[in-house]
This record gives structure tokens, sequence and C-alpha cells, in this order.
């Protein structure tokens, strides 16, 4: 049997991030190759490009896009070009994975999964629970009823991330080939502030884990535009309440988070990082690590799978826009101190 030619990936966006995590992960995967790079600041381009062994580069995304280069595009520019520079791709024909959140819009994000479905394409969103071991184990348990149904559940996270926010000199020795574009900083291009980029993968462990959506929300925040503290009220789908707070200029760089899932017939715990996961129910109690917990798939593989296999992305398109409408709705909440209903 004849092995398939590898899928062709072109990075648009090609920054600090994509060279810690993406660029890294496509060269690695026994059926991906990094085909071709895209970023506007040429100099930086070029660095990028000699670090991975890229060939072919681009400053202006659509050249990359109509290349005949790829067959898949891996997207990590600023939050508000998401949808423009995904739904091209899915014109053009091509497979995408997208780094959170699918949008600044939920609007958006609806047409960009109802295009990629109409044209048969992947579309997978980068969202960190999917590809977490300890996500992974604690939404088997629940969906297994380990812990009953769910009652209250609490979602903590603290850290600092004033350096890609532009709130202070980033470190000398910060990792990747690249410094951040500090994007982060600019509430236009971010989609509002630090609840809008780490503070999604909180609001999505939450959903992803449990499988319930959010009907109502209210929110306390120091800026309503852009924020870097932010707590939040929610309703969720079967009438429990929950909470998730996050802290993004803690005097600990390390980061934080505590996560509890309090059910009808027992109880979850996360801690990290790294991560821990302790299930208590009844007489019974498991712990375990995250090295211990059965590998996850990456981002990478998930897209793969999807283009070779025709499986579907690990976390739903809906799931993800769903998750941007709960943001929107903690800044909407936060500035006019008002409860913010969804999905009425």
């Amino acid at each position: 049997m004849t092995s398939s030619p590898p899928l062709r990936l072109g990075v648009i966006g090609a920054g600090w991030f994509a060279s810690r995590r993406h660029c890294p992960d496509i060269q690695r995967h026994p059926e991906t190759a990094l085909s071709a790079l895209c970023r506007r600041d040429a100099g930086e381009l070029q660095k990028l490009a000699a670090h991975f062994g890229v060939e072919h580069c681009f400053t202006d995304y659509r050249e990359l896009i109509d290349s005949g280069l790829v067959d898949a595009v891996v997207i990590c520019s600023p939050h508000h070009l998401h949808y423009e520079h995904t739904l091209t791709a899915l014109e053009a024909g091509l497979h995408v994975r997208l780094e959170k959140p699918i949008t600044v819009d939920p609007g958006e994000g609806y047409h960009l999964v109802q295009r990629a479905a109409e044209r048969g394409l992947a579309l997978v969103v980068g969202q960190n629970p999917p590809y977490w071991s300890h996500c992974r184990f604690l939404r088997d348990q629940i969906a297994a009823g380990a812990i009953g149904a769910i009652e209250s559940a609490h979602v903590h996270w603290v850290g600092n991330a004033k350096g890609v926010l532009g709130l202070e000199a980033l470190p000398a020795d910060m990792p990747g080939v690249v410094r951040p574009s500090l994007f982060r900083g600019d509430a236009a291009q971010n989609g509002g502030g630090f609840l809008m980029d780490g503070g999604t993968h909180l609001v999505s462990e939450l959903l992803w884990c449990t499988g319930l959506r959010v009907t109502e929300v209210s929110a306390v925040m120091d800026d309503a535009a852009w924020d870097v503290r932010a707590a939040l009220s929610l309703r969720l789908s079967n009438g429990a309440l929950a909470t998730i707070s996050e802290l993004a200029d803690s005097g600990i760089a390390a980061k934080r988070q505590h996560s509890l899932y309090y059910g009808s017939a027992g109880t979850a715990e996360l801690r990290g990082f790294p991560f821990t996961i302790r299930i208590h129910a009844g007489k019974e109690e498991v712990q375990y690590r995250e090295d211990e917990l059965p590998a996850a798939p990456t981002p990478v593989s998930d897209l793969v799978d999807c283009i070779r296999r025709q499986g579907q992305p690990a976390m739903a398109g809906e799931l993800a826009v769903h998750v941007v409408e709960v943001i929107q709705a903690a800044y909407a909440a936060a500035g006019s101190a008002q409860v913010v209903k969804l999905g009425a």
C-alpha cells in the first residue's frame, strides 16, 4: 500500500506562539509538512523561515492561500483578523486550524462553522481543554456519572500575563524564535482584555468538561473594555450555578489554577500547574497527575484526523462560538451592572 503524501500546512500569523507550539508540532507529525509561513513583518518572517527551514514565505496572507502550496492553514493572527483570514481560507477550499477565540463576534463565528460544514472542510479551534489529559479524564468521569449531576462549579486562574499584555517589559529569556507582537494590549485587536484571551480556556473547560451551556451571565471587572481581572457568575443550562475568575497581574509569575466540580454524588478537583485531578465519590477516591493519564491528541493531530479520517474536531465549532457568546455577555454585564441572558 502506498502511503499518502504529507499534508502541506501553512501558518498565517506566524509569530511567538506559533514558533513555540504549532510549527514544531507540524514538523514532528508524520503526516504533515510545514510548507509556508506568513507574517507581515518581513524581518521576523525570515528569522522563522531560517529556524524552521521553510522556503516559501509571504507577507500577504492572500498570497499564501492562493499559492497552491498548502492543503490547510494554521491561523494564529490577532483575534480581530480570525474571521477574515479563516473565511478566505475556507472559500479557497482549505482546511483550517484556528487559534482561540474562533472570532470576537459570535455571529461571525457561526458563519465560519456554517461555511466549513457546507464546503466539507475541517475547522478545528484551539481551545486547550480537549488537548489536556486531565480535562479529557474529567469529561469522561462526568459523562459516566462518577460524581452525579453537576450542582455547582468553580474555575479560578491566577498568573502574570503583564508582559504579553504590554503592561511591563517582556523577559529577555522568553522561549520562542521571535518575540510576542503585543496585539493583546489593544482591545480592538484582542476583542477585549485577558478574558477574551486566556479566559476563553476557563470557559471552555467548564462547558466542554460538563457538556452544559450558559443561560445567564453577571460579571465584575477592573475594566469592562479591556480587563486584567474579572469574575463571572453563571447560570448553567441544568440550573446549576458556576463561577469563573481570572487575575492576570499577580505578583507571582507562575500560573495557578484551581477548579472544583460539585456533583450530586461526588466532587472533582483540578489543581495546576502542573495539573493533578482528584475524584471523590462516596468512600472512593482516585487521584492522577497529568503524566499518569493517557496522552491527549495535539491540535495538529486533531486536524489530521479530521482531514484524513473524517473525524470530528475535539471541540465542536458551535461550542467554540458559545464560549465567545459567554465572554461577550460578561463584558456587557460588567459594563451595565446587569444580568445578561443567553439563548432567550
